[in-house]
Order: structure tokens, then C-alpha cells, then sequence
């Protein structure tokens, strides 16, 4: 019952216009999947990642917007930044894309011995691009990109926590990670051989003020896991450990249980199966409105609802 990694990472953003420019336009990742958020159908569900979707690539959003959900805080009990992982020497192409789309870069001090760039989208989630040689996944090669430059998925997610112990804990009893190497307050947790796709920071800060759900915030992280079979007993082994574990949900690309860890972080754990092209053939990902069996018979409601979009 290994985590193999990152699964995804999910999002509650503002405008869902805004959303696709950003994430096809200005990142170049590839909507495989575009469809609804199975707990409120009037509200899109995008997912974007290299070309199938792989578990470890996927990045995914609900556009929440005129729906009255209030601007979001960030803090302790939450995912903050998310990094994705890009090649050695591709930040300089980066900084000037972005630049030229009025995208404010800030360069940071490089982390781990990697360098490292930080950016805002127009929710004010923030996210990072990693430079490092350790990442042979082979990008989505967007127009406009080259594979030079191309992101190649997820590096990894910096969560914030008032007592780092008590979350590295948890993850390294149960959920099978290490400790790579600590700077400051933040301390690498790996899995599966580590590196990107496969690592979580944790950084303690004792007196954050505690996160609020809302646009502009992370709302979860997914870590990948092989079969059904193995998603149970990991389940169990939560349960042992003391956490709240929901029932496995159906997501239909995916199959999912959810619980909080000591920190107050929503984590999920997600099989890798059956993935995107079940129900769309591999160069259509993320063209059609795609809906879960159970909500085919409102289709005319949910379609009217939702605001129309160009990708």
C-alpha cells in the first residue's frame, strides 16, 4: 500500500475564463478533462496536466465565481504554494513569457540547491517553477513551447502547519515518506525514491493564523496510490492511526478517500486508474463537457448554468 507520489492538486479559483488562460495559455498545461464539481454541478471541475493526465501532473480547479464564495486566507491547515518542476536552465524563457503577460516573477533563493521563481495567477494562488536535472518525465509541448522550457508536472506542495511533528509524523508512519533535509522552518518529506513529483514540504510557522477555505486557496492535495486494494488498507491504517476517513468515493477517473492530517491539511489519496481517456479518446481530452453517469439527466440544467468558455 505505497504512495507513489503526488496525484493532484485542487484549487477553488475565481473566474473560469481567467482560469483556462492562465493554466493552457500562460503555462501550456494540457485540459484533459472538463467537467463538474460532482458536490455542486453548476460549478466546473478542470483538469489540466502532460497529455494523459498522468497521476503527478494534474492540476485542477472549481471557478467558483457568482456563486458567493468569499476570498479565501491563507495559513496554517493549508497548502500554499504549489511548485511545479520545470528544466535546468529554463527559468530564464519563463521569466520573459511570463513577463510579457504582465505575470509578476520574483526570484527566490534557490531551495534545496534547485533555483526556484514565484508567481501569482489572477485568483492570487501562488505558485513556484523548480529548476532541477532530476525530472525525465516527458512534457506536454503546448503551442508556443518548446520542450526546452515545457513544464513537466507537479514538484512538489508546500503545506503550512502550527506543529510540524505531528504532520511528519503521520507521514512517515503511515503514509510511507522520509525526511529528505530540512532549511529553517521547512523540512523535504519524500516518497518513493523522492524528488519531483514526490515531495512535500512542511513548513511550521507556531503562529500562523489558521487558513479559511475560499477563492484563491488550495483546498487539497492528492498522493497517488497503485489499486483499490491498496487505497482499503491504507484507509485502515489511517483509522488505526486515529484519522476521520471518509468512505471511497467514486470520481470516475479516479477513486478517492479524504482526511485531514494533524495540521489541519485536507489530503487525499487517489488510485491511478482508470484515468482521463475512459471516457474520451486520447487527442480529444478536455473538448466535450464530460458528466458522471448520475448527473447525464440534468445535462440541459448544468449546461445552461455554466459560463461559456474558449480554449
Amino acid at each position: 500500500m505505497q504512495i507513489l507520489g503526488l496525484h493532484h492538486v485542487t484549487a477553488t479559483v475565481d473566474d473560469a475564463q481567467d482560469d483556462l488562460d492562465f493554466c493552457v495559455g500562460a503555462l501550456g498545461l494540457r485540459l484533459v478533462k472538463k467537467t463538474v464539481n460532482f458536490d455542486n454541478h453548476h460549478v466546473y471541475h478542470f483538469y489540466y496536466g502532460d497529455e494523459r493526465g498522468t497521476p503527478g501532473t494534474i492540476w485542477t480547479t472549481f471557478p467558483y465565481k457568482g456563486h458567493g464564495v468569499r476570498v479565501g486566507t491563507k495559513g496554517a491547515g493549508q497548502v500554499t504554494v504549489t511548485s511545479f518542476s520545470v528544466p535546468t536552465g529554463a527559468l530564464a524563457a519563463w521569466r520573459k513569457r511570463l513577463g510579457d503577460l504582465g505575470i509578476a516573477v520574483t526570484d527566490l533563493a534557490p531551495r534545496f540547491d534547485e533555483p526556484v521563481v514565484r508567481f501569482a495567477d489572477r485568483s492570487a494562488l501562488t505558485f513556484e517553477l523548480v529548476a532541477t536535472d532530476r525530472d525525465a518525465r516527458a512534457p506536454w509541448v503546448a503551442d508556443g513551447f518548446d520542450a526546452g522550457m515545457s513544464i513537466r508536472g507537479l514538484h512538489s506542495v508546500t503545506l503550512v502547519v502550527r506543529n510540524a511533528a505531528k504532520t511528519i509524523d503521520l507521514m512517515t508512519k503511515v503514509l510511507g515518506y522520509s525526511v529528505v533535509d530540512r532549511m529553517n522552518a521547512r523540512t523535504r518529506l519524500g516518497v518513493n525514491g523522492g524528488g519531483p513529483g514526490k515531495t512535500i514540504d512542511v513548513a511550521e510557522h507556531s503562529e500562523a493564523d489558521v487558513a479559511i477555505n475560499g477563492l484563491g486557496t488550495v483546498h487539497h492535495v492528492a498522493m497517488a496510490i497503485a489499486t483499490a486494494e491498496e487505497q482499503l488498507a491504507i484507509r485502515e491504517e489511517l483509522i488505526r492511526y486515529g484519522c476521520k476517513v471518509t468512505e471511497v468515493r467514486d470520481r470516475c477517473y479516479f477513486t478517492s478517500i479524504y482526511f485531514r492530517e494533524p495540521g489541519g491539511v485536507l489530503f487525499e489519496i487517489a488510485t491511478m486508474a482508470p484515468g482521463f481517456a475512459i471516457d474520451e479518446a486520447l487527442p480529444d481530452l478536455g473538448r466535450a463537457l464530460k458528466l458522471p453517469p448520475w448527473e447525464e439527466p440534468y445535462r440541459a440544467d448544468i449546461e445552461s448554468a455554466l459560463a461559456p468558455v474558449t480554449y
